[in-house]
Formats: structure tokens, C-alpha cells, sequence
């Protein structure tokens, strides 16, 4: 990541499995307006007790979704908070100029107008909706599109995907719709001829988050929020809602008893040494979470601490409702950590074409097992899966990984098992909790520390339950 004048512009290269950065967008040009109505939420209205809610069509049921006893029936899996928008990948000649003013203008010539519907894709928390809802979750995403050609193609792929969206808020009397402050988000996703890509938007050119006009929290996405099992957040959210709005989401959550995910991602690091609201948000957030997700150098980044289990458990001994601490290591694998044990899976072998959208369908993965209370290497086995078979295509949204692609991999059972690695890395670990470690084959004899499980058990378990999620169409509860 090189930062120019105040402006984040992140290089990465297709060869690398890892998360790369998304950021939210320059404006479209006002000309893009669409004159049709602004509210264009996909909703079926149900009575409730006499109150009539307008909830998300795709996973709600008459039958299901009053309360019980006072208390909201969670009847979706996964509610995603901010962070949709629209990628517009370009392959260009050079990535754009080190100078603050050149790279504004050069945005600025690229936003002037749209580029072919073909260089469009679906973006930010939308690549983990898709990939949830592939794996047979209920999900909806909660977040902000204007009212003009890429908003209305936002939700229709989200539509299409089986996706709903609930709007962040529907005072249009806060905003002028036509303002650049009410556009949907654009990420501009550009490809040089060496495959390095960068990631620029509008939210890099100001101090303020993109949605700074909205204020709190509608009906509506409360309850979102109470009817979702999880709600996923990330480190973009900071780009374009108040740290004080997320915090209100995060606290709301906590009240009604549904899990928070959180991923803080590069936005992690600026967050940490950002304004006071925002350092205060990211500590709430590290300390509330039900699961953290980051890298290894994110963990690090957070904790000082360069072994990745030992920074994990420094996060989970700070966090006050913290689970389940997953360390993303790309090629390497990935390790999840509880107050009880120490789960480690080593990734899948692939040919790797575009590491976008990999983490974000890994996240996904986790939030299926965790759903589903499956072991906790399963989970990871899983997740790593989905991740790997993401990277095995073009782009993120709706390129992500579809069942049938996990299935087929984890059928392969191909691992990445590098023991030198694994081995060092346990051995400064073996006094810790319990480990278990995905094995190609189970080792007998195993001491009372380090427990490896085959990865053919693994597999046969995890494939049961993901092809009753094809069969029926829906994951089991």
C-alpha cells in the first residue's frame, strides 16, 4: 500500500492470495440520475401485532416472523452492514499519477462518464452476501444506493442472487437525491498491464464518510438487525457511515442478541491512529464482537504481537463477548482461535487467477459454520474452501464461488500443507490450549496437545452438510 498526499491507492498483485482493498468511489457524473422513484427497496409488508413492518421478501415467512414469547424469531442468517458498491474494473495503461491533484483529476476524466455495463460488478459487502447465500445462508444486506443506473444495478444483482436490501435511511428530506453525497458508491477497480490492480474512489478525496447526513438508525434497519442471527461489518463501513452510526448499529445488535462479525481489514490500521470517534469505535468493536477476522498482519498491526495465535489470544482476552479470534494467512492457511482451543487448516491448492473477493467469501464460509455450530476445523476447512475456489475465477461479485466449485474442491482434498511452516509455528505454541490441526492424514499417537484430524473425516462431514444446503435449497437450521 503506497499513500499519496492524504489519497490511499493500494497495489496488488493477481499472484498473491490475501484480502485486497476495496475502497467506495469517486461520484458518477449527475447526468447518470435516473428520474424513476427513489424508493425502490424489494419488500413484502406482513402485520405484526397490529403494526404493519415492511421487511425483506426473500427470507421472511408470515408464519415466522412475529415475536415468540417477546422475543424477535431469528429468521434471517446474515445482515451486512454499509459497504455496497459498484466495482468498475478497467484495464488501463498505467495505474494513475503519484501527484494528489493529477490522481484527482485522472478520477475525475474516468467518472465523467459510465463505461460499458460489461466493466461492472457488484462490490464491497455484496461479494460476502453472494457468497452466503451460495452456501444457502439467508442474507440481506443493509446499506445506501442512490437513485441512478448503478444503484439500479446494484439491486438487481443483489435481487437476482436472492439478496435484499434494506435502505440505511428514508429521510430524503436530509439530502438532495440529485447530490453526489446520495450516489451509490463507485470502486474503481484498475488493472495495469503487469496485473498490478488499484483501488480508488471518492471517499479517498474527503474527510468526511460518504453518507456523513445520516444521523441514525431507521425502523427498518433495527429491524434488520433483530430478525439476522449475525451482523458483518468491516473497516470500509468507516468510509462512508459515522463512526457514532456504526457504533449504534453495533450496540443495537448486542441488545437484541445477535452475533457480530467483524473484519476490520486495512482500514484497521488507519482506524487505530484516526480521530477520537473513530480509535473509540474500533475498540468497542474489538471488544463486543462475537468473531474477529484479519490477517496475520492485521493481527499484528492491532497487538504488536507478530505470532498469529499469540496476537489472536491477546484479542481474545481483551474482548469482552469475543468467541472466536480467525487469522487469515492466504496461501498459508487459516487458524481459529476460542477460550478452549486452537483450530489450524492449511489452505487449498489452486490455480489462482483473482484473489479479489477471496476474503469476503472466507467470511461467508465462517459465518456457515458458526451458524450451524460445526467443529471448528470443519468451519475452517470450509471457509478455506470457498475462498480458494473464489480466487479460481475473474473478479468478486457475482464471481464469487457458487456450491458446486466447493464441493468439487473439497472433494479433491488437495492441500497446501506446508509442514515447515506449520511445524515452527506449533512447536512455539504446544503449550498453549488444545490444538487441532487439518491433516491429509490423522497421525496416531498424537499427544494430549496436538490433535490432527484427516482431511478426508473433515471433508465427508462438511460435504453432508453443504449438499443438503443444494438439495433443499436452504441450509438446514
Amino acid at each position: 500500500m503506497v499513500l499519496f498526499s492524504g489519497f490511499q491507492f493500494e497495489i496488488s498483485h493477481l499472484s498473491e492470495i490475501g484480502m485486497l482493498t476495496l475502497s467506495s468511489p469517486i461520484s458518477p457524473h449527475n447526468a447518470l440520475q435516473n428520474p424513476r422513484p427513489a424508493i425502490r427497496r424489494r419488500f413484502t409488508a406482513l402485520n405484526c401485532k397490529g403494526i404493519q413492518l415492511s421487511v425483506p421478501s426473500h427470507c421472511y415467512t408470515a408464519g415466522g416472523d412475529c415475536t415468540s414469547g417477546g422475543v424477535a424469531l431469528k429468521s434471517v442468517d446474515v445482515a451486512t452492514l454499509g459497504n455496497l458498491c459498484v466495482d468498475l474494473v478497467l484495464n488501463v495503461p498505467e495505474l494513475p499519477p503519484a501527484s494528489f491533484l493529477d490522481r484527482k483529476a485522472y478520477m475525475e476524466r474516468l467518472a465523467a462518464s459510465p463505461p460499458d455495463k460489461k466493466y461492472w460488478e457488484a462490490g464491497g459487502n455484496c461479494n460476502m452476501a453472494i457468497a452466503a447465500k451460495r452456501l444457502g445462508l439467508c442474507c440481506i444486506t443493509i446499506g445506501h444506493v442512490g437513485n441512478e443506473i448503478y444503484g439500479d444495478f446494484l439491486l438487481d444483482v443483489l435481487h437476482d442472487e436472492g439478496i435484499d436490501t434494506v435502505g440505511m435511511n428514508e429521510d430524503t428530506d436530509v439530502v438532495d437525491s440529485a447530490s453526489a453525497s446520495y450516489e451509490t458508491l463507485l470502486c474503481w477497480v484498475l488493472v495495469d498491464p503487469l496485473q498490478r490492480h488499484g483501488f480508488c474512489s471518492r471517499a479517498d478525496f474527503s474527510k468526511e464518510p460518504a453518507f456523513s447526513w445520516m444521523s441514525k438508525l431507521s425502523r427498518e434497519v433495527k429491524m434488520a438487525i433483530r430478525k439476522s442471527k449475525i451482523l458483518f461489518c468491516n473497516g470500509y463501513g468507516f468510509d462512508e457511515l459515522s463512526p457514532s452510526l456504526i457504533i449504534s448499529a453495533l450496540d443495537y445488535a448486542v441488545e437484541v442478541g445477535t452475533s457480530v462479525f467483524f473484519d476490520p481489514g486495512p482500514r484497521g490500521k488507519s482506524l487505530s491512529v484516526g480521530t477520537p470517534e473513530q480509535q473509540r469505535a474500533l475498540g468497542q468493536f474489538l471488544m463486543m464482537s462475537d468473531v474477529l477476522l484479519l490477517t496475520s498482519d492485521e493481527a499484528e498491526s492491532l497487538t504488536g504481537i507478530g505470532n498469529p495465535i499469540l496476537a489472536g489470544q491477546e484479542l481474545l482476552r481483551k474482548g469482552m463477548r469475543t468467541k472466536w479470534v480467525i487469522v487469515k494467512m492466504g496461501s498459508k492457511g487459516s487458524i481459529l482461535i476460542s477460550l478452549s482451543s486452537i483450530s489450524c487448516a492449511p489452505a487449498f491448492k489452486v490455480n489462482v487467477i483473482d484473489t479479489v473477493g477471496c476474503g469476503d467469501s472466507f467470511v461467508a464460509a465462517i459465518a456457515f459454520g458458526f451458524i450451524h455450530n460445526l467443529p471448528t476445523v470443519n468451519t475452517l476447512a470450509i471457509a478455506n474452501a470457498v475462498g480458494a475456489a473464489t480466487a479460481m475465477g475473474c473478479g468478486a461479485g457475482r464471481n464469487v464461488a457458487n456450491l458446486e466449485q466447493v464441493i468439487e474442491l473439497m472433494r479433491a482434498s488437495n492441500l497446501n500443507e506446508d509442514a515447515t511452516f506449520w511445524n515452527e509455528l506449533l512447536d512455539d505454541n504446544l503449550d498453549a490450549q488444545q490444538i487441532t490441526f487439518l491433516s491429509k492424514t490423522a497421525i496416531n499417537g498424537s499427544n494430549n496437545q496436538l490433535h490432527r484430524v484427516a482431511l478426508q473425516k473433515v471433508v465427508s462431514e462438511s460435504l453432508c452438510k453443504l449438499k443438503s444446503a443444494r438439495i433443499k435449497g436452504i441450509v438446514p437450521s
